[in-house]
């Protein structure tokens, strides 16, 4: 069992894995129980079931059947089902539960020919377009290769770039994020004002100018040539043996390959693998793997990277552009730490919070780049630990236009004392 933390849960259960009829499976159930441990409120919890997990309590499970739950009153909940390797079964189920102070909460599950009749409200996306020769945008893509060398658009030659949006962008019914595909390969963010999913229309009109305030929002962050919202980079030792920062990006790459892994309603998640990421002369070319996810409810995004024939004692840097915001801000908890920015630094003049969190494990050092004179500029940085080429974080935005609370810092540093708590303890 996997929780939103990354967490992992041995959960010890004897039961024979043998092969049962048709019937069978239509009688099978059995029950699974989930227990929020803090004595605060978690909303929008997500729940990750291995098919493993839950074929240890049911038997095994055709590819084409479903494992279908119910709440203690017999209703139908919803469920995700998601194929992540691309073979045509899915191996894991999400959940997206609320759950208030030490609440306990029993599902029945079932093995069943489909997935429970139930309205969906969409709660996240991720799409990826590809602009056609007559300036319109073909359909959503579930896979793409973009040259390292693509160059980033020029506006005052041409009104609309090759991808939407310049690149692929995600969202929840909170808060959206995307990646330029070009040689900045920066990630920045999407105010939202709407529960709606937007991100499949937004740029598509020229007339209307995502910069500017619109009803369901904007692109509220200036990213320049920093590492914008959690872009990634590297630092390492060059042939002199002195510490050098190299963005994932600059024409520095030969290729990246876009993979929409699932769609929502629930969970959006999408893979972008790098090929050949050329840091140095004298040393091998990096493979960098990025998967990235967001879920209902969050205001942040989440990012497990990988990296095959990183140098030895290298570390995965990412940061926070910090072009208009004047301090950053380190916060602690228990297992939890991060830091954070918090000024009037949308593109709206307004104020704007940002911020990245990670187990205090996987914590380096946080620092700053110069203004001038580097490739990476204006830009806080937090570096990782790369354990067996692997580390995650998660980057938060809070626009004060999307959240009563983001209106000032304390409200800001607040939410993420409540999220840290939160990561701290995965549901039992």
């Amino acid at each position: 069992m996997k929780q939103s933390t990354s967490i992992k849960v041995k959960t010890i259960i004897n039961v024979s894995l043998l092969s049962l009829s048709s019937l069978c499976y239509a009688q099978k159930s059995s029950v699974v129980t989930f227990k929020n441990e803090l004595a605060i409120e978690k909303k929008n919890e997500l729940i990750v079931l291995k098919r493993a997990f839950l074929e240890a309590k049911l038997g095994k499970v055709p590819a084409s059947k479903y494992v279908v739950f119910a709440n203690e009153n017999k209703q139908p909940i919803l469920a995700q089902y998601d194929d992540l390797n691309g073979d045509g079964k899915w191996d894991e189920i999400v959940l997206l539960q609320s759950f208030v102070a030490n609440q306990v909460k029993s599902f029945k599950i079932s093995v069943s020919d489909r997935p429970a009749t139930i309205k969906a409200l969409v709660r996240a996306n991720v799409r990826h377009r590809r602009k056609n020769a007559d300036d319109t945008f073909g359909d959503i893509l579930d896979k793409d290769v973009v040259k390292g060398t693509q160059p980033a658009t020029d506006f005052s030659k041409q009104p609309l770039p090759p991808f939407l949006t310049e690149g692929p962008a995600w969202e929840n019914d909170k808060v959206g994020f995307r990646v330029y595909f070009d040689t900045r390969n920066a990630k920045d963010i999407w105010g939202k004002t709407t529960t709606q999913m937007v991100l499949n229309e937004v740029g598509l009109d020229t007339a209307n100018n995502y910069h500017k305030q619109a009803d369901w929002g904007m692109d509220v962050l200036k990213v320049g040539k920093s590492l914008g919202a959690g872009s990634l980079a590297l630092t390492f030792k060059n042939a002199s043996g002195k510490d050098t920062l190299v963005r994932l990006g600059d024409n520095n790459f030969e290729e990246v390959q876009y993979v929409k892994i699932s769609n929502g309603p629930l969970r959006a998640v999408f893979k972008l693998k790098y090929k050949n990421w050329k840091i140095a002369k004298h040393l091998a070319p990096v493979q960098v793997e990025e998967v990235i996810s967001i879920w209902g409810g969050q205001y942040f995004y989440e990012s497990s990277v990988s990296l095959k024939n990183a140098p030895k004692g290298a570390v995965l840097t990412t940061g926070i552009v910090n072009l208009h915001s004047k301090n950053s801000y380190e916060i602690d908890s228990n297992k939890i730490t991060g830091l954070y920015t918090y000024d009037q630094q949308s593109e709206n003049h307004d104020n704007l919070g940002m911020a990245i969190l990670i187990p205090k494990s996987s914590l380096v050092s946080f620092g700053q780049t110069p203004n001038a004179g580097t490739g990476i500029l204006n830009t806080y940085t937090v570096n990782l630990k790369l354990i067996n080429g692997k580390t995650s974080f998660r980057f938060y935005a809070g626009w004060e236009k999307s959240e009563e609370f983001f209106k000032n810092k304390e409200g800001f540093e607040e939410y993420l004392k409540q999220e840290m708590k939160l990561m701290e303890s995965s549901l039992k």
